[in-house]
C-alpha cells in the first residue's frame, strides 16, 4: 500500500510538473524569438542592402519583410508601428512581390510596380499612400510600370531572391520563414528574428526594443 502511495505521488508531481512546463511553453516559450547566432554577416548584408523604406527613426533598427496584402503584415502595422515609431524605431520595411506559384499569380501588375519603385527610390511616402488604399484598390498612380521594363523587372525578382537566400540562413536559427519575418537587434547587439505572425510574439519584440506595452 506504501508502495502505492509513493508511486501514486510521483505520478501526480510529474503531471504537475509537466502540466505547469507546457502552460509554460504555451503561454510563452512557443512565442519567444529567435537569437541569431549563426550567418550574422550572411542575415545583416542582405536586409540592409535591400530596397526597404523608412520613416527615418535614428533609434533601433526594425527590419519587417512582408508583401502588401498579408493580413498578419497589416496588423502588425497597424497596431505595432505608432507605439515603434514614438519610441524612435526605425521600422525597415522590405515589401516583396511574390512570385508565381504552379501558374498561380501571387502578385499584380500595380503591386509589381510599387515594390519595384520602393526599392530603388526608398521612398517611405509611396509606401503610406499604398497602405492607405486596400491592396485591390490600388492602381499605382504615377508609378512606372514593372511589366515590359527589364531593369524594373530585376529589381522585383531581386526581391524574391532576398528571400530564397534569406530561408536556409535564417532556418539554421531555428526560424521558420513566414510573412512578416522580423530581425532586429537588442541593446546589448544580440541580433533577434522571429516569423511575427500572431499577436503572441509582438511583446517580446517591444521588450527587445525598449517599447513600453
Amino acid at each position: 500500500m506504501g508502495r502505492f502511495k509513493l508511486v501514486a505521488a510521483l505520478v501526480l508531481v510529474a503531471l504537475l510538473v509537466g502540466g505547469g512546463f507546457y502552460a509554460w511553453w504555451a503561454s510563452d516559450l512557443r512565442w519567444r524569438p529567435k537569437e541569431i547566432t549563426r550567418n550574422q554577416t550572411e542575415i545583416a548584408k542582405l536586409v540592409e542592402s535591400a530596397g526597404w523604406v523608412s520613416p527615418g527613426r535614428t533609434g533601433p533598427k526594425l527590419y519587417m519583410i512582408g508583401f502588401r496584402s498579408c493580413p498578419d503584415c497589416i496588423r502588425f502595422k497597424e497596431e505595432q508601428f505608432p507605439a515603434l515609431h514614438a519610441a524612435n524605431v526605425d521600422t525597415r520595411v522590405i515589401e516583396i512581390a511574390r512570385a508565381d506559384v504552379n501558374g498561380l499569380e501571387k502578385s499584380s501588375a500595380p503591386e509589381r510596380a510599387t515594390v519595384a519603385q520602393l526599392w530603388l527610390t526608398r521612398s517611405w511616402g509611396l509606401f503610406e499612400r499604398w497602405s492607405s488604399v486596400p491592396p485591390d484598390a490600388w492602381t499605382a498612380p504615377g508609378v512606372p510600370p514593372a511589366d515590359g521594363d527589364a531593369a524594373r523587372t530585376a529589381v522585383v525578382e531581386a526581391g524574391r531572391t532576398l528571400v530564397k537566400d534569406l530561408q536556409p540562413l535564417l532556418k539554421q536559427n531555428g526560424v521558420n520563414f513566414a510573412y512578416p519575418t522580423l530581425i532586429w537587434w537588442t541593446a546589448d547587439g544580440k541580433m533577434m528574428a522571429c516569423a511575427c505572425e500572431k499577436r503572441e510574439t509582438y511583446r517580446f519584440v517591444r521588450r527587445d526594443l525598449g517599447v513600453e506595452s
